[in-house]
Protein backbone atom coordinates (compact mmCIF):
# COMPACT_ATOMS: atom_id res chain seq x y z
CA UNK A 1 0.00 0.00 0.00
CA UNK A 2 1.24 3.02 -1.08
CA UNK A 3 2.64 5.64 1.91
CA UNK A 4 2.34 9.49 1.47
CA UNK A 5 2.74 11.97 4.97
CA UNK A 6 -1.28 12.44 5.72
CA UNK A 7 -2.14 13.92 9.02
CA UNK A 8 -3.11 11.64 11.32
CA UNK A 9 -6.85 10.72 11.65
CA UNK A 10 -6.84 10.52 15.53
CA UNK A 11 -4.48 9.83 18.51
CA UNK A 12 -3.39 6.61 19.49
CA UNK A 13 -5.52 5.86 22.25
CA UNK A 14 -9.06 7.13 20.82
CA UNK A 15 -11.93 5.49 21.54
CA UNK A 16 -15.43 5.07 20.26
CA UNK A 17 -16.83 7.70 22.71
CA UNK A 18 -13.73 10.32 22.45
CA UNK A 19 -14.10 9.90 18.61
CA UNK A 20 -17.63 11.04 18.66
CA UNK A 21 -17.89 13.49 21.38
CA UNK A 22 -13.98 14.78 20.69
CA UNK A 23 -12.26 14.21 17.20
CA UNK A 24 -15.23 13.92 14.90
CA UNK A 25 -16.55 17.19 16.30
CA UNK A 26 -12.79 18.59 15.48
CA UNK A 27 -13.16 17.33 12.00
CA UNK A 28 -16.67 18.69 10.94
CA UNK A 29 -15.78 22.27 12.26
CA UNK A 30 -12.33 22.13 10.43
CA UNK A 31 -14.43 21.33 6.91
CA UNK A 32 -16.65 23.57 7.85
CA UNK A 33 -14.58 26.53 8.70
CA UNK A 34 -11.58 25.53 6.23
CA UNK A 35 -13.22 23.96 2.97
CA UNK A 36 -16.90 24.16 2.71
CA UNK A 37 -17.98 26.32 4.33
CA UNK A 38 -20.48 27.45 7.71
CA UNK A 39 -23.94 25.56 7.14
CA UNK A 40 -26.85 27.88 8.28
CA UNK A 41 -29.37 26.17 10.42
CA UNK A 42 -32.04 28.58 11.30
CA UNK A 43 -34.74 27.93 8.63
CA UNK A 44 -37.91 26.46 7.83
CA UNK A 45 -39.32 24.48 5.47
CA UNK A 46 -42.46 23.82 3.22
CA UNK A 47 -43.04 21.14 0.88
CA UNK A 48 -45.86 20.88 -1.74
CA UNK A 49 -46.48 18.20 -4.68
CA UNK A 50 -46.53 19.89 -7.64
CA UNK A 51 -47.10 16.60 -10.30
CA UNK A 52 -48.07 13.52 -9.86
CA UNK A 53 -48.86 10.79 -12.42
CA UNK A 54 -47.85 6.48 -12.39
CA UNK A 55 -44.89 6.08 -14.10
CA UNK A 56 -42.61 3.59 -15.72
CA UNK A 57 -45.62 1.54 -17.06
CA UNK A 58 -47.46 1.66 -13.59
CA UNK A 59 -44.60 0.38 -11.39
CA UNK A 60 -43.77 3.93 -9.91
CA UNK A 61 -45.60 6.97 -8.61
CA UNK A 62 -44.17 9.54 -9.69
CA UNK A 63 -43.65 13.23 -8.18
CA UNK A 64 -42.59 16.72 -8.47
CA UNK A 65 -42.08 18.05 -4.89
CA UNK A 66 -41.36 21.80 -4.53
CA UNK A 67 -39.33 22.84 -1.33
CA UNK A 68 -40.27 26.25 0.11
CA UNK A 69 -36.69 27.02 2.49
CA UNK A 70 -37.76 30.63 4.22
CA UNK A 71 -34.75 32.27 6.30
CA UNK A 72 -34.26 36.01 7.72
CA UNK A 73 -33.88 37.64 4.19
CA UNK A 74 -36.72 36.00 2.07
CA UNK A 75 -37.73 32.51 1.23
CA UNK A 76 -36.70 30.54 -1.86
CA UNK A 77 -37.77 27.29 -3.57
CA UNK A 78 -36.79 24.73 -5.54
CA UNK A 79 -37.74 21.74 -7.06
CA UNK A 80 -36.97 17.85 -7.09
CA UNK A 81 -38.43 14.64 -8.60
CA UNK A 82 -38.87 11.15 -7.12
CA UNK A 83 -40.25 7.99 -8.26
CA UNK A 84 -41.87 5.69 -5.61
CA UNK A 85 -42.07 2.05 -6.42
CA UNK A 86 -46.05 1.54 -6.86
CA UNK A 87 -46.24 -2.12 -4.68
CA UNK A 88 -47.59 -0.18 -1.42
CA UNK A 89 -44.47 -1.22 0.71
CA UNK A 90 -41.38 0.90 2.04
CA UNK A 91 -38.37 0.58 0.21
CA UNK A 92 -34.48 1.96 0.55
CA UNK A 93 -34.39 5.60 -1.22
CA UNK A 94 -31.19 7.21 -3.09
CA UNK A 95 -31.21 10.67 -3.28
CA UNK A 96 -29.15 11.70 -6.40
CA UNK A 97 -27.35 15.60 -7.07
CA UNK A 98 -27.60 16.09 -10.50
CA UNK A 99 -24.56 18.09 -11.65
CA UNK A 100 -25.67 17.54 -15.62
CA UNK A 101 -28.50 18.80 -17.85
CA UNK A 102 -31.82 18.98 -16.26
CA UNK A 103 -33.44 16.72 -18.24
CA UNK A 104 -31.51 13.97 -16.60
CA UNK A 105 -33.81 13.60 -13.92
CA UNK A 106 -37.70 13.04 -15.22
CA UNK A 107 -40.48 11.00 -14.31
CA UNK A 108 -41.03 9.11 -17.46
CA UNK A 109 -37.44 7.18 -17.80
CA UNK A 110 -38.77 3.09 -18.37
CA UNK A 111 -35.59 1.89 -19.71
CA UNK A 112 -32.37 2.18 -17.72
CA UNK A 113 -29.91 4.97 -18.72
CA UNK A 114 -26.84 5.64 -17.45
CA UNK A 115 -26.27 8.83 -15.49
CA UNK A 116 -29.58 8.80 -14.15
CA UNK A 117 -31.27 5.24 -14.95
CA UNK A 118 -34.43 5.71 -12.40
CA UNK A 119 -36.07 2.93 -14.50
CA UNK A 120 -33.48 0.55 -13.29
CA UNK A 121 -33.35 1.58 -9.53
CA UNK A 122 -37.10 1.40 -8.93
CA UNK A 123 -36.93 -2.16 -10.60
CA UNK A 124 -34.22 -2.75 -7.97
CA UNK A 125 -36.36 -1.85 -5.25
CA UNK A 126 -35.28 1.78 -4.31
CA UNK A 127 -37.30 4.93 -4.56
CA UNK A 128 -35.19 7.32 -6.80
CA UNK A 129 -35.33 11.28 -5.82
CA UNK A 130 -33.08 13.81 -7.70
CA UNK A 131 -32.86 17.81 -8.13
CA UNK A 132 -30.47 19.88 -10.01
CA UNK A 133 -27.79 21.67 -8.46
CA UNK A 134 -28.55 24.67 -10.57
CA UNK A 135 -32.17 25.21 -8.98
CA UNK A 136 -30.50 25.37 -5.85
CA UNK A 137 -26.92 27.77 -6.48
CA UNK A 138 -26.06 28.40 -9.90
CA UNK A 139 -22.93 26.95 -10.73
CA UNK A 140 -21.28 30.11 -12.02
CA UNK A 141 -19.71 33.00 -10.01
CA UNK A 142 -22.14 35.36 -9.52
CA UNK A 143 -21.52 36.85 -6.15
CA UNK A 144 -23.95 34.44 -4.47
CA UNK A 145 -27.12 36.63 -5.80
CA UNK A 146 -28.91 33.95 -7.39
CA UNK A 147 -29.02 30.67 -5.60
CA UNK A 148 -30.28 30.02 -2.17
CA UNK A 149 -27.43 31.76 0.02
CA UNK A 150 -29.08 35.20 -0.35
CA UNK A 151 -32.16 34.12 1.99
CA UNK A 152 -29.36 33.97 4.78
CA UNK A 153 -27.42 36.68 3.92
CA UNK A 154 -27.95 40.79 3.89
CA UNK A 155 -25.48 41.45 1.88
CA UNK A 156 -23.15 39.15 -0.08
CA UNK A 157 -20.50 41.63 -0.46
CA UNK A 158 -20.27 41.29 3.12
CA UNK A 159 -19.51 37.60 3.36
CA UNK A 160 -17.31 36.04 6.29
CA UNK A 161 -14.51 34.01 5.01
CA UNK A 162 -15.82 30.65 6.41
CA UNK A 163 -19.49 31.52 4.53
CA UNK A 164 -21.00 28.43 2.60
CA UNK A 165 -20.17 28.15 -0.84
CA UNK A 166 -21.81 25.91 -3.66
CA UNK A 167 -21.21 22.73 -2.65
CA UNK A 168 -22.22 23.56 0.36
CA UNK A 169 -25.74 24.46 -0.76
CA UNK A 170 -25.86 21.23 -2.93
CA UNK A 171 -25.38 19.53 0.17
CA UNK A 172 -28.15 21.60 2.16
CA UNK A 173 -30.57 20.44 -1.18
CA UNK A 174 -30.06 16.88 -0.11
CA UNK A 175 -30.57 17.45 3.41
CA UNK A 176 -33.73 19.01 2.61
CA UNK A 177 -34.98 16.23 0.17
CA UNK A 178 -34.41 13.91 2.91
CA UNK A 179 -36.30 15.79 5.37
CA UNK A 180 -39.62 14.70 2.68
CA UNK A 181 -38.43 11.30 1.59
CA UNK A 182 -38.90 10.45 6.07
CA UNK A 183 -42.16 11.23 6.19
CA UNK A 184 -43.55 9.33 3.44
CA UNK A 185 -44.75 5.76 4.30
CA UNK A 186 -43.09 4.45 1.13
CA UNK A 187 -39.61 4.75 2.48
CA UNK A 188 -38.06 2.79 4.91
CA UNK A 189 -36.57 4.74 7.98
CA UNK A 190 -32.82 4.29 8.33
CA UNK A 191 -32.47 3.25 4.74
CA UNK A 192 -31.89 6.50 2.28
CA UNK A 193 -28.58 7.37 0.51
CA UNK A 194 -26.66 10.45 -1.25
CA UNK A 195 -25.24 10.02 -4.41
CA UNK A 196 -23.06 12.44 -6.45
CA UNK A 197 -20.36 12.56 -9.45
CA UNK A 198 -17.89 14.64 -9.84
CA UNK A 199 -18.52 17.78 -7.98
CA UNK A 200 -22.22 16.16 -6.84
CA UNK A 201 -19.80 13.44 -5.35
CA UNK A 202 -17.98 16.24 -3.64
CA UNK A 203 -21.07 17.72 -1.99
CA UNK A 204 -22.75 14.37 -1.27
CA UNK A 205 -19.77 13.61 0.97
CA UNK A 206 -19.80 16.60 2.91
CA UNK A 207 -23.69 16.19 3.09
CA UNK A 208 -23.51 12.88 4.53
CA UNK A 209 -20.64 14.13 7.01
CA UNK A 210 -23.26 16.56 8.58
CA UNK A 211 -26.52 15.11 8.04
CA UNK A 212 -26.26 11.24 9.97
CA UNK A 213 -29.71 10.70 8.60
CA UNK A 214 -28.19 9.62 5.98
CA UNK A 215 -27.31 5.54 5.91
CA UNK A 216 -24.79 5.88 2.87
CA UNK A 217 -22.94 7.81 0.99
CA UNK A 218 -21.60 7.39 -3.32
CA UNK A 219 -19.09 9.35 -4.22
CA UNK A 220 -18.29 8.92 -8.02
CA UNK A 221 -15.14 10.18 -9.33
CA UNK A 222 -15.03 13.37 -6.71
CA UNK A 223 -11.16 13.78 -7.15
CA UNK A 224 -9.79 16.61 -5.67
CA UNK A 225 -11.49 18.14 -2.49
CA UNK A 226 -13.90 15.27 -2.60
CA UNK A 227 -12.86 11.61 -1.62
CA UNK A 228 -9.37 12.34 -3.31
CA UNK A 229 -6.15 12.40 -0.63
CA UNK A 230 -4.76 15.84 -1.26
CA UNK A 231 -0.90 15.23 -0.25
CA UNK A 232 0.81 14.02 -3.56
CA UNK A 233 -2.02 13.72 -5.43
CA UNK A 234 -1.99 14.05 -9.37
CA UNK A 235 -3.65 16.02 -11.36
CA UNK A 236 -6.36 18.30 -10.08
CA UNK A 237 -5.03 20.40 -6.69
CA UNK A 238 -5.96 22.86 -4.55
CA UNK A 239 -4.51 25.67 -6.75
CA UNK A 240 -6.19 24.72 -9.62
CA UNK A 241 -9.62 24.19 -8.40
CA UNK A 242 -10.11 27.64 -6.20
CA UNK A 243 -9.20 29.35 -9.36
CA UNK A 244 -11.19 27.62 -11.93
CA UNK A 245 -14.37 27.29 -9.25
CA UNK A 246 -13.75 29.63 -6.15
CA UNK A 247 -17.28 29.73 -5.45
CA UNK A 248 -17.72 26.05 -4.44
CA UNK A 249 -16.20 26.65 -1.02
CA UNK A 250 -15.58 28.97 1.52
CA UNK A 251 -12.79 31.64 1.15
CA UNK A 252 -10.53 30.16 3.73
CA UNK A 253 -9.83 27.25 1.14
CA UNK A 254 -7.88 29.45 -1.29
CA UNK A 255 -5.10 29.44 1.47
CA UNK A 256 -4.12 26.19 1.06
CA UNK A 257 -3.61 26.60 -3.28
CA UNK A 258 0.34 25.25 -3.10
CA UNK A 259 0.57 24.89 0.54
CA UNK A 260 -1.52 21.64 0.61
CA UNK A 261 1.17 20.41 3.16
CA UNK A 262 0.03 22.98 5.65
CA UNK A 263 -3.66 21.85 5.65
CA UNK A 264 -4.22 20.40 9.67
CA UNK A 265 -7.10 18.22 7.41
CA UNK A 266 -7.17 15.77 4.42
CA UNK A 267 -10.08 14.39 2.44
CA UNK A 268 -9.62 10.73 4.44
CA UNK A 269 -11.19 12.81 7.21
CA UNK A 270 -13.92 13.71 5.43
CA UNK A 271 -14.80 10.35 4.53
CA UNK A 272 -13.90 8.98 7.72
CA UNK A 273 -16.91 11.25 9.14
CA UNK A 274 -19.34 8.33 7.78
CA UNK A 275 -18.68 5.99 9.80
CA UNK A 276 -20.17 3.75 10.88
CA UNK A 277 -22.14 4.15 7.99
CA UNK A 278 -22.24 2.57 4.65
CA UNK A 279 -19.77 4.75 2.26
CA UNK A 280 -18.92 3.82 -1.59
CA UNK A 281 -16.10 5.39 -3.68
CA UNK A 282 -15.70 4.92 -7.25
CA UNK A 283 -12.86 5.95 -9.84
CA UNK A 284 -12.07 5.68 -13.67
CA UNK A 285 -9.38 4.54 -15.38
CA UNK A 286 -8.65 7.18 -17.54
CA UNK A 287 -9.75 9.98 -14.91
CA UNK A 288 -6.22 10.97 -13.80
CA UNK A 289 -7.43 14.32 -13.08
CA UNK A 290 -9.18 13.13 -10.37
CA UNK A 291 -6.37 10.41 -9.75
CA UNK A 292 -8.02 7.23 -8.77
CA UNK A 293 -5.10 6.06 -6.57
CA UNK A 294 -5.51 9.12 -4.30
CA UNK A 295 -9.35 8.31 -4.37
CA UNK A 296 -8.78 4.96 -3.02
CA UNK A 297 -6.30 5.50 -0.65
CA UNK A 298 -8.41 7.97 0.99
CA UNK A 299 -10.84 5.21 1.10
CA UNK A 300 -8.44 2.81 2.70
CA UNK A 301 -6.82 5.23 5.37
CA UNK A 302 -11.06 6.36 6.36
CA UNK A 303 -10.93 2.45 7.43
CA UNK A 304 -9.19 3.67 11.00
CA UNK A 305 -12.46 5.09 11.98
CA UNK A 306 -14.46 2.16 10.85
CA UNK A 307 -12.27 -0.43 12.99
CA UNK A 308 -13.35 1.85 16.48
CA UNK A 309 -17.24 0.67 15.85
CA UNK A 310 -15.39 -3.10 15.06
CA UNK A 311 -16.26 -2.60 11.53
CA UNK A 312 -14.24 -3.55 8.61
CA UNK A 313 -13.18 -0.63 6.43
CA UNK A 314 -12.01 -1.09 2.86
CA UNK A 315 -9.83 -4.65 2.71
CA UNK A 316 -7.27 -4.18 0.33
CA UNK A 317 -4.09 -5.74 -0.11
CA UNK A 318 -3.34 -2.94 -2.87
CA UNK A 319 -5.08 -0.77 -5.74
CA UNK A 320 -7.36 -3.09 -7.40
CA UNK A 321 -7.53 -4.42 -11.03
CA UNK A 322 -10.18 -2.19 -12.83
CA UNK A 323 -13.73 -3.86 -12.90
CA UNK A 324 -13.36 -5.94 -9.70
CA UNK A 325 -15.28 -4.24 -7.40
CA UNK A 326 -13.92 -4.37 -3.30
CA UNK A 327 -17.54 -5.41 -1.46
CA UNK A 328 -16.08 -6.66 1.75
CA UNK A 329 -16.81 -3.86 4.66
CA UNK A 330 -18.63 -1.11 5.11
CA UNK A 331 -16.19 0.52 2.75
CA UNK A 332 -16.57 -0.34 -0.86
CA UNK A 333 -14.55 0.67 -3.90
CA UNK A 334 -14.40 0.21 -7.55
CA UNK A 335 -11.96 1.39 -10.24
CA UNK A 336 -14.65 1.20 -13.91
CA UNK A 337 -12.83 0.91 -17.22
CA UNK A 338 -13.03 3.96 -19.06
CA UNK A 339 -13.60 8.12 -18.41
CA UNK A 340 -14.90 10.70 -16.23
CA UNK A 341 -18.34 9.61 -15.82
CA UNK A 342 -21.18 7.85 -13.54
CA UNK A 343 -22.82 4.83 -16.23
CA UNK A 344 -24.91 2.07 -15.49
CA UNK A 345 -22.47 -0.01 -14.26
CA UNK A 346 -21.57 2.04 -11.54
CA UNK A 347 -25.26 2.52 -10.34
CA UNK A 348 -25.46 -1.41 -10.16
CA UNK A 349 -22.63 -1.79 -8.48
CA UNK A 350 -23.28 0.76 -5.55
CA UNK A 351 -26.78 -1.12 -5.23
CA UNK A 352 -25.06 -4.51 -5.32
CA UNK A 353 -22.95 -3.08 -2.08
CA UNK A 354 -25.90 -1.36 -0.81
CA UNK A 355 -28.20 -4.56 -0.43
CA UNK A 356 -25.09 -6.42 1.53
CA UNK A 357 -24.52 -3.75 3.52
CA UNK A 358 -27.89 -2.31 4.89
CA UNK A 359 -27.86 -5.75 6.93
CA UNK A 360 -24.57 -4.89 8.81
CA UNK A 361 -25.86 -1.19 9.59
CA UNK A 362 -25.62 -0.85 13.51
CA UNK A 363 -28.94 -0.09 15.53
CA UNK A 364 -30.15 3.58 15.12
CA UNK A 365 -27.98 4.34 12.14
CA UNK A 366 -29.83 6.93 9.93
CA UNK A 367 -32.98 6.65 11.35
CA UNK A 368 -34.41 10.54 12.72
CA UNK A 369 -34.02 11.07 16.39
Amino acid sequence: MEKRMVPPLMEPGTTRESWEQIRRVELLRLFSSEVYGDTPREFETRFTVTEESETMGGKALGRVVQVQVTARYGTFSFPFAVCLPNDGKAHPALVFINNRAKGNVHLDEVEAGGFWPAGEIVARGYAAAAFHTGDVDTDCDDGFQNGIQRIFEADSSLRPDDAWGALGAWAFGASRVCDWLLEQPQITPGKIAVIGHSRGGKAALWCAAQDERFCSVYSSCSGCSGAAVTRGKAGERVAEITRSFPYWFCRNYSRYAGREEEMPFDQHMLLALIAPRLLYVSSATQDQWADPQSEFLSAVLAGEAYRLYGLKGLEAEGFPEQDSPLHGGQIGYHLRTGQHDLTLYDWNRYMDFLEAGFGTLPEGIGKRE
